[in-house]
């Protein structure tokens, strides 16, 4: 498969520096964006003072008091881009928006146009810095991927050295948000936790061996830690009948009247993408005004969009046109074409999605009906709250009461298992045995460390080769209370069976004995 040499456009903060401009706030001042409670972007000045991603408001505003906060707003972002994506766009067309601040072209128009990469690059940045006042950072590589990578570090990679440019990048970097996935922050977390820190070690495991062990996610996380596309061998032509196009009379020149007509629109092309059976991945989105100017963007998604996913990058992209571009009069036709499309199994819609309509409701009366049957207990819907262990972690609510968890998750819960949780959890704690090399029984210290190096575990009437563990993690809980209080550990480790099959199991130690508390799959 050949992977397509790209060139990135990538703005640092973006979301802070677009809050920052439509305020007008001076970009030396610390400024953050909040979302809800919690600071999800922030400037270099504010970092510089402490602030971080992921603090609390008042923990920010107590580590830098003159931190300006701002409300998260897509829509702005993707509004104040416009005029960046327009001016990469006049040196390289073809541009796709990735997310607002970050576009991607292929390299090999403005490479051959400029003569050299370094060129098209230097190029780039002066004609963005010339046209809009923005600092921009231009990488290019083999893929989105690394390429995107390249441009944080304002890096142009070799042709054909990607892979090793990859190698010594933290694993962290597989959940990067134009990568970002259902399920990557865990497998993240996995990996790194398996001992897999760098992208060169988790693309040294053999490929069938991620699949069997982690998954179709890990599967295509591993490809991008390989250099390699991710989606290449499910990628499809679209047929030319799924676009969708609307006349609007009178035209639109609003951005109220667009984001009515961006839903409306974005359905209509959802529903012909889910009679052929596939889903989205490059959306086109096209206008033409009254007056015959044609404006035209493309908009590449991590995963297969969702209907309220078409409809925010339309209403995001009119909003731009409508706010940014001097157009002479309104728009008069708008245009959706899905450039790239996927299996539809690829978009894994909950059983009882909100945008399915009647399906949720049919769906609703049949557990009602089985309610009727068996009893009000036989149909249960797991409620995730607080709680420490896996096992704490989920209460079974019968269908049609209140969803209230047993515990509060917001509290800190210290010594609370990591993500992911054991998909299998027995009722009860299965026993055990962990033995060494000599078969002796491996505990674990008053300081919570292993007295000996695992080497097999026994289950089952058999035994299982330990490949690798992560922990003792210690569990001291309500030690205040003598008839309450629990002491124990928890170890992770993968096995492997006599067919060479790998496993993955949740141990916890109490009373001096070893039991499996959950399965990973």
């Amino acid at each position: 498969m050949v992977v397509v040499r790209t060139l990135t456009v990538w703005c640092q903060d973006w979301p802070v520096v677009a809050a920052s401009a439509e305020a007008g706030t001076p970009a030396q001042v610390p400024a953050a964006v909040v979302l809800g409670n919690e600071v999800v972007h922030c400037s270099a000045t504010a970092r510089a003072e402490g602030v971080r991603r992921g603090q609390r408001k008042r923990g920010a505003q107590a580590r830098c008091p003159e931190v300006v906060l701002f409300e998260d707003d897509p829509e702005r972002d993707a509004r104040v881009f416009e005029p960046v994506a327009a001016a990469v766009e006049h040196l390289a067309p073809g541009i796709e928006v990735v997310r607002p601040g970050l576009v991607a072209v292929p390299a090999r128009g403005p490479v051959g146009y400029f003569k050299s990469a370094e060129a098209a690059a230097e190029k780039v940045i002066d004609h963005i810095a010339d046209t809009t006042g923005v600092e921009a950072q231009v990488g290019i590589a083999d893929g989105l991927f690394a390429a995107t990578l390249a441009a944080h570090r304002g890096l142009i990679v070799p042709e054909g050295l990607t892979e090793e440019f990859l190698a010594p990048l933290g694993i962290a970097e597989l959940d990067q948000p134009a990568e970002r996935r259902r399920g990557r922050p865990e497998l993240v977390d996995l990996l790194r936790r398996l001992g897999l820190r760098t992208l060169g070690a988790f693309a040294q495991i053999p490929e069938r061996d991620v699949a069997s062990r982690f998954g179709g996610e890990a599967v295509l996380a591993h490809r991008l830690a390989r250099g390699l596309e991710d989606r290449a061998h499910d990628r499809r032509t679209p047929p030319p009948e799924l676009s969708v196009a609307q006349h609007l009379d009178p035209p639109v020149d609003r951005v109220d009247a667009a984001a009515f007509v961006a839903k409306g629109l974005a359905e209509l092309l959802h529903v012909g993408l889910v009679a052929k059976g596939v889903a989205c991945t490059r959306l086109g989105i096209r206008a033409t005004t009254e007056t015959g100017e044609e404006l035209s963007r493309v908009w590449r998604c991590a995963e297969p969009l969702t209907p309220q996913g078409i409809s925010d990058r339309v209403r995001w992209q009119l909003d731009g046109w409508l706010t940014t571009t001097r157009l002479t009069s309104g728009i008069a036709v708008l245009r959706l074409d899905p450039e790239e499309v996927v299996g539809a199994a690829a978009l894994q819609l909950g059983l009882l999605d909100q945008g399915q309509g009647d399906v949720a409701d049919r769906a609703a009366r049949a557990l009602v009906h089985v309610q009727g049957l068996l009893g009000p207990g036989s149909v249960v819907t797991p409620v995730l709250g607080g709680g420490r262990g896996p096992a704490e972690q989920v209460r079974l609510v019968p269908w049609g009461d209140e969803r209230v968890p047993a515990a509060d998750p917001d509290q800190p819960w210290p010594g609370r298992l990591p993500a992911p949780s054991p998909a299998t959890v027995p009722v009860e704690p299965v026993p055990v045995g962990l033995v060494d090399g000599t078969g002796a029984d491996v505990g674990v210290t008053g300081r919570y460390e292993l007295t000996a190096p695992p080497h097999r575990v026994l289950v089952g009437g058999g035994s299982q080769e330990v490949r690798g563990w992560a922990g003792p993690w210690p569990v001291d809980e309500r030690w205040w209370d003598a008839e309450a209080a629990h002491r124990a550990a928890r170890l992770q480790v993968l096995t492997a069976g006599e067919n060479g099959a790998e496993q993955a199991f949740l141990l916890v130690r109490t009373g001096g004995r070893w039991a499996v508390e959950g399965v990973y799959d």
